[in-house]
């Protein structure tokens, strides 16, 4: 097949792309040309934000599949349907688990839940462009597939509730600096390592039952937070990180931004059940473990000394919310 990547070097849409060329599949990506990570897949530079850009590049080519990674809203939706439509026998939407309306009901979570997140505004606007494309599949027959991913990290990416990217909560946790979790940090969450989510997701690419439907991508290995951290400590070699349990409802007043996170995502049970995807695609068995995958992650960066980064904005974070904590303590 030929298959299309609308992103393509971010943290889910590099091993898919990776999986399914390992599969014979010809890839190609389309994004600004801006990202320092090297690929050997056919490249197409265009700003899909820029009016006409994304139908221009398209307007002479044709996909089987044609994969959005970075469509946030219904503005951008409506971009990709004018650009896509008659360009490609499948369109997925890379949307998000955030959709769904928090706190949950009950859980697992499944694809038939209340969708409306009332906390998170990228949420909301995952929701607003599946909602966009499902009016057009029910009218023009647009050919959508819907996926759900959840918390999917890779080697670049140590989880923690305020920003997962890079390695800031590992040099945090080396030097001896606080780190919070929120409330008891009893609360469950699924990790998904990308390698596994690109199993689910190739499986569906190409595959005419999974057109009009939406589909979760995550592990069946459910942690609490608690054990994140731990997990994440033992992999650093640290037998005491200073792990900071603070209330939700503190880490917002103190950092306001991080209620859309915690209140929309994080704070709530993350428990999924990924039945329906299974029945579609058999061989979709996550089987790293976040033991495995956190040990991976850390071999990464401790690889090159210039990995080793911290970022000064999630730096700070840590720092206002961790010091409050402890002055009203």
């Amino acid at each position: 097949m030929r298959i299309l990547f609308i992103g393509g070097t971010g943290n889910l849409s590099l091993s898919c792309a990776e999986l399914l060329a390992s599969r014979g599949h010809q890839i190609s990506m389309l994004n600004r040309g801006k990202s320092k990570i090297e690929t050997p897949f056919e490249q197409i530079i265009a700003d899909r934000n820029q009016p006409g850009a994304l139908k221009k590049a398209l307007e002479d080519r044709y996909f089987d599949v044609i994969a959005d990674f970075i469509c946030f809203d219904a503005e951008q939706a409506e971009t990709a349907f004018e650009a896509c439509s008659g360009r490609c026998a499948q369109y997925m939407l890379v949307s998000t688990t955030v959709v769904y309306a928090k706190p949950h009901d009950k859980i697992p979570v499944t694809e038939q839940s209340p969708l409306g997140n009332r906390f998170s505004a990228y949420g909301r606007g995952k929701e607003a462009a599946e909602k966009y494309l499902l009016a057009k599949l029910a009218s023009e027959g647009f050919p959508l597939t819907i996926v759900r991913p959840s918390h999917t990290y890779s080697q670049r990416w140590l989880p923690n509730v305020v920003n997962s990217l890079g390695y800031t909560l590992a040099a945090r946790l080396e030097q001896g600096r606080p780190v919070f979790v929120h409330d008891d940090g009893q609360g469950l969450w699924t990790l998904t390592h990308v390698r596994d989510f690109a199993v689910g997701f190739a499986g569906l690419c190409g595959n005419p039952k999974s057109i009009g439907e939406a589909y979760q991508i995550t592990s069946d290995m459910v942690l609490t937070w608690n054990q994140i951290m731990r997990e994440t400590a033992l992999a650093l070699q640290l037998d005491e990180p200073e792990i900071l349990h603070i209330p939700s409802e503190f880490i917002s007043r103190i950092r306001p931004e991080m209620a859309d996170k915690l209140f929309g995502d994080k704070a709530c049970d993350g428990v999924f059940d990924c039945s329906k995807l299974k029945k579609l695609v058999p061989d979709f068995d996550c089987r790293i473990s976040f033991r495995q995958g956190i040990r991976e992650s850390i071999a990464w960066f401790k690889e090159d000394q210039s990995r080793q980064t911290s970022d000064p904005e999630v730096d700070l974070v840590f720092d206002q919310v961790c010091q409050a904590w402890k002055k009203q303590a």
